[in-house]
């Protein structure tokens, strides 16, 4: 994404990063840039309000930040060498002396299965010195992997703060529960919010990866819940692996049995560290995962589709029987899984097709970024993402878009729609098919692409107290 040679984390670093699902770090971005990008935004938000999702041509500047190596590399490292920046970001400002609500971002407008696999990542950068006092964001370290707010109140033990010098930023996992703290200065303080996502499936390390095996950091930040083996797949998976716990641990009497019932009744976190327990140990722990897959409770349902998912080629049949069930929910976590094991779930291509004629759009916005993960046979993928292309529902056709991006040059039978999602009322939409056609690359996507973006040109000088001139 950048010319600057990125520089890597390390794999203390990545350890830190998948423990705790964030890290703090810092450019050398001087003072005087820092000054300048300060001034800048107080004006833009004093004089034009705040410039939404339009931040970066505003301030084109920021730009410097991007191609810094430090935030380049922490992105490399965690994304892959082609991450994308998302259409979506925002500049935060914040004066209140109260702090700001836990809350985990959405993915514009639905209630996406979130990825405890880093697809997505954020950057929140603070261009100026911001101690505690000026309220950084706040995070709670481990909660990446809990769907529910886990820790009891809202001044809880343990919050990590993005304190520091200006040109600090956090990295952070997208589905790590986080706030604004209290400003008690009463002082200016921005924090500039940006999204990125892996445009490819990992194959091999990004990071500066010396150690193969995983192990725990050296030390946490803070006591967070122990989740050993979700952490080493992680690990596996960021490494380019797949399925890395198939059969990794026999299923000795009565252990999958008592897993089983560790997974039906305890809470999201023990629960969850039991469905990847049941993904080491094969078929008998398959089986498990796949009766909790289909029971009457949804989280326990929901936490089985994430086992499954680590638990490899074996898992593939059962996952594609359950896309046959009648409960939404349930397909939804299947076709969820099966994205998840990427090329491995080829045989479901056609399943998963076939429901896209749903009338459940819940449905519909599951399978067809699932389609994109496995992205083979190619054939029938593209196809299957041009329909979502035109779907009624919008959610679907900014997440074709994305799932095309993921494609590549093998999408270019995608760029006639793509042209046409160019024009959508939806700004989402509008921003994946600017995605999928740089991503795609061929000469028909670009033919479409550059003309499209001639007309868009954005010109950061041109305000409504500077129309044409000077």
């Amino acid at each position: 994404m950048s010319t600057s040679a990125p520089l890597l984390l390390t794999d203390e670093q990545m350890r830190t990063f998948i423990t705790e699902g964030f890290l703090i770090l810092q450019t050398d971005l001087s003072e005087e840039y820092h000054q300048r990008l300060v001034e800048q935004l107080s004006y833009v938000y004093e004089q034009e309000g705040n410039p939404g999702n339009n931040l970066l041509p505003r301030i084109p500047e920021l730009q410097e930040v991007f191609d810094h190596p430090v935030v380049n590399g922490a992105l490399t490292s965690v994304l892959g060498p082609n991450y994308m920046m998302h259409c979506h970001r925002h500049g935060h400002y914040n004066a209140s002396p109260k702090a700001g609500g836990w809350h985990k971002d959405s993915y514009w407008g639905y209630s996406k299965i979130r990825n405890l696999h880093p697809w997505w990542a954020m950057v929140m950068y603070f261009p100026q010195d911001t101690p505690i006092e000026l309220g950084p964001t706040g995070v709670m370290p481990g909660t990446q992997y809990d769907e529910t707010k886990t820790f009891g109140t809202d001044e809880p033990e343990g919050e990590a703060v993005a304190a520091g010098k200006a040109g600090t930023f956090a990295l952070i996992h997208y589905d790590i529960w986080h706030r604004s703290t209290p400003n008690l200065l009463g002082k200016e303080r921005y924090m500039l919010k940006f999204e990125f996502m892996r445009t490819e499936a990992p194959t091999a390390p990004s990071w500066n990866r010396v150690e193969k095996e995983w192990r725990k950091p050296a030390a946490f930040s803070t006591p967070i819940v122990q989740r050993d083996t979700l952490w080493e797949e992680t690990w596996n998976w960021l490494s380019g692996q797949v399925g890395s716990l198939a059969n990794t641990c026999a299923a000795e009497e009565g252990q999958v049995e008592a897993l089983a019932a560790q997974l039906r009744t305890a809470d999201e976190p023990e629960a969850l560290n039991a469905a990847y327990e049941l993904a080491r140990r094969g078929e008998a722990g398959i089986a498990a995962l796949l009766e909790v897959l289909h029971g009457d409770d949804l989280k326990k349902s929901r936490s089985a589709a994430y086992g499954l998912s680590a638990a490899g080629a074996g898992a593939v049949s059962g996952l594609t029987a359950a896309l046959a069930s009648e409960r939404p929910e349930t397909v939804m976590h299947a076709a969820f899984a099966l994205g998840e094991l990427r090329e491995l779930a080829a045989e479901a291509v056609p399943s998963l097709n076939g429901l896209l004629s749903s009338g459940d759009a819940p449905v519909r916005r599951i399978v067809v970024e699932a389609l994109g993960l496995i992205g083979t046979p190619v054939d029938s993928v593209v196809g299957g993402l041009i329909r979502c292309l035109q779907d009624e529902d919008v959610q679907v056709r900014f997440t074709a878009g994305l799932s095309l991006a993921r494609l590549g040059a093998s999408a270019d039978a995608a760029v006639p729609e793509l042209a046409v999602a160019l024009n959508d009322e939806n700004r989402y939409v509008r921003g994946h098919a600017v995605d999928a056609l740089k991503c795609i690359g061929t000469p028909a996507a670009k033919d479409v692409l550059l003309p499209f973006l001639l007309r868009s040109r954005w010109c950061p000088i041109t305000t409504p107290k500077s129309t044409f001139y000077p």
